[in-house]
């Protein structure tokens, strides 16, 4: 297959969606398909361009066996609404124009709207070609939550993009089965929606010594280490981490390392200046090749989500950190795809969002029992390697992608037989599962 991607993120860039969209296509490419992706210069999460990036409207390059198209864009403050949005439609229109001249046979698109629609329309509904569209995030629900859509006009417009979206794909691709009550709302049939969950790189991120080179460049030696990993924006509730770090500011052993970047990183800063916090260090984000010493020189790792935002999907951190053999803390609401997923692969502790003592509860916990730090560790990692592997999901995507085609020669139309035959095929039995993990390269 002559496959055409759509997404902003791509490596080296740091947003959250780059390794998994970057690992899938390379997965692909390796099953010999032809693989073209239009992506988005690097400048995540701050709004910069990288500087090795700046200065070019378009770069096109073939890494492991994928072509990479990179569109340019401005820097801007992403904290600013309005800039944030130009840089947007600034990838659509360069992707749509650079898509134009390529050669494909589907379409493989990454919501939101915000970023895709363009090129989704006319790459691929208005040239009728088919289209897998991955959803990450339900949108607009989530700009809602987040405060970003406030206007009602606004955000009618935002729904009725993505449903445009939604409705022209052929098949959706959902991360989680809680996706599916807010996809019905917005016309999508359950036999369109098809299940694969996200992602790690188990060969990249493994378990590492403790005391590692990162460790030591950065004095964290003989200290007890809370990580914080990840972006540091409008979702996420760090404040409740800093009431923790304060709680337990007479524990000297203990400290809460933030590493990462975002809108809300300098005011975190100053909010941990004002209260004289000496156990808390903030570092920029690190190379994705020291994401396994980033992740080893945790004793235990935090995924934390205001409440109300963790409730559909599990954040890309939370399967690095499994795959990273630590135990976790998840401060995310009861019932989510994380917190169940945390249960049931016991992995960790699952407190309920916006309560600082049951963050220090959890710690304190952790801390005290090694046996069962290393338990809940060694737990994540099994179940990282056994669900959550690149092989697995390229072969289900792969499946998705020739599920797509065969349902445009059909006028679009998939028969009941062919629905279910997918959606058996793609939430795929545990022995399917096992056997891919047991194959070669090919997962055969």
């Amino acid at each position: 297959m002559r496959i055409l991607e759509i997404g902003m993120f791509y490596e080296p860039d740091l947003g959250p969606g780059a390794p998994l969209c970057t690992m899938l296509s390379r997965e692909l490419a390796s099953l010999g398909h032809q693989v073209t992706a239009l992506a988005a210069v690097p400048h995540y999460p701050t709004g910069q361009v990288q500087r090795a990036f700046r200065g070019r409207w378009l770069r096109t390059t073939v890494e492991d066996g994928v072509e990479v198209v990179r569109v340019g864009l401005p820097s801007v403050n992403r904290a600013d609404l309005v800039q944030r949005f130009t840089q947007f439609f600034c990838y659509q229109v360069g992707a749509a124009l650079s898509g134009l001249t390529k050669r494909y046979d589907v379409v493989l698109a990454a919501n939101p709207f915000l970023m895709v629609w363009l090129p989704f329309a006319l790459l691929g509904a208005l040239k009728h070609k088919p289209i897998v569209y991955i959803v990450q995030d339900l949108y607009p629900d989530v700009g809602i939550k987040l405060g970003v859509f406030k206007n009602r006009f606004v955000i009618s417009a935002a729904t009725a993009l993505e449903r445009y979206c939604l409705v022209n794909s052929d098949v959706v691709h959902i991360i989680s089965d809680s996706f599916r009550p807010s996809l019905r709302a917005l016309g999508v049939s359950d036999d369109k929606m098809a299940l694969v969950y996200n992602w790690v790189d188990t060969d990249l991120v493994r378990p590492l010594p403790r005391n590692n080179a990162f460790a030591q460049e950065h004095d964290l030696g003989g200290r007890f280490v809370i990580l914080y990993a990840g972006n540091i924006g409008f979702s996420q509730d760090l404040d409740k981490v800093l009431d923790a770090a304060q709680a337990l500011a007479d524990q000297d052993e203990i400290l809460f390392l933030f590493i990462g970047d975002g809108v809300g990183r300098e005011p975190l800063i100053a909010d941990a200046k004002k209260r004289r916090l000496t156990n808390v260090k903030f570092l920029h984000y690190q190379p994705r090749e020291r994401l396994p010493e980033v992740l080893a020189c945790a004793d235990v790792s935090l995924v934390i989500l205001r409440e109300g935002i963790g409730t559909a999907s599990v954040p890309s951190k939370a399967l690095s950190i499994l795959a990273s053999g630590r135990p976790m803390v998840a401060s995310v609401d009861e019932g989510s795809d994380l917190w169940n997923l945390v249960k049931e692969a016991e992995a960790g502790l699952c407190i309920p969002p916006g309560s600082s003592n049951d963050l220090v509860q959890a710690i304190l916990t952790l801390k005290q029992d090694k046996d069962l730090r290393e338990r809940l560790g060694n737990n994540g990692r099994t179940w990282a390697e056994k669900h959550h592997s690149p092989r697995v999901a390229a072969r289900r995507f792969e499946s998705l992608l020739r599920q797509a085609i065969a349902c445009k020669t059909r006028d679009g139309i998939c028969p009941a037989k062919a629905s279910t035959e997918r959606s058996s095929l793609i939430s795929g039995s545990q022995n399917e599962i096992d056997g891919l993990n047991r194959g070669g390269k090919d997962g055969t």
